[in-house]
């Protein structure tokens, strides 16, 4: 059974973070990225699309060197987005492989339109992360699956 760990993170106020923090949540971000991206057998282009879309070479420089990296404000909202979603479906579905797959079953729940969660969060807006990721807290609210 593999288990993936996240690590915790302080989450950012409102007002910003000075530098140091914002680093320690950008390379923190990135290394759970890199390993949910495995997880969900992402592609790379699947995985620049989730990022918002930076150039490949800035995004392997991320990945090379996370603790160096500079991310924008737009790509650390989607970091926490995704890493949101990533851990709800670690509480909903404790069985690894049953939580990784389920990005890409199709869903009938409102907003997917029988599309998988994967397919609307490539749609490439923050939104589409924030409809994942809420509908997955209603979920663990007690809204149950549909």
């Amino acid at each position: 059974m593999t288990v993936h760990a996240v690590e915790s993170a302080p989450t950012p106020r409102a007002g910003g973070r000075d530098a140091a923090s914002r680093a320690w949540l950008a390379a923190a971000g990135l290394r759970a990225f890199g390993r949910m991206a495995d997880a969900w057998k992402l592609t790379v282009d699947e995985q620049l699309r989730l990022l918002g879309q930076p150039a490949r070479s800035t995004y392997f420089a991320w990945r090379k060197q996370p603790e160096r990296a500079k991310l924008p404000r737009d790509t650390l909202e989607r970091l926490s987005e995704l890493l949101g979603i990533w851990r709800a479906l670690q509480v909903l579905l404790p069985e690894p492989a049953a939580a990784d797959a389920w990005v890409r079953r199709p869903n009938a729940a409102p907003g997917f339109d029988g599309r998988s969660a994967l397919e609307r969060m490539l749609e490439g807006n923050v939104s589409d992360l924030h409809h994942v990721r809420r509908y997955l807290d209603g979920v663990r609210s007690g809204g149950g699956w549909p």
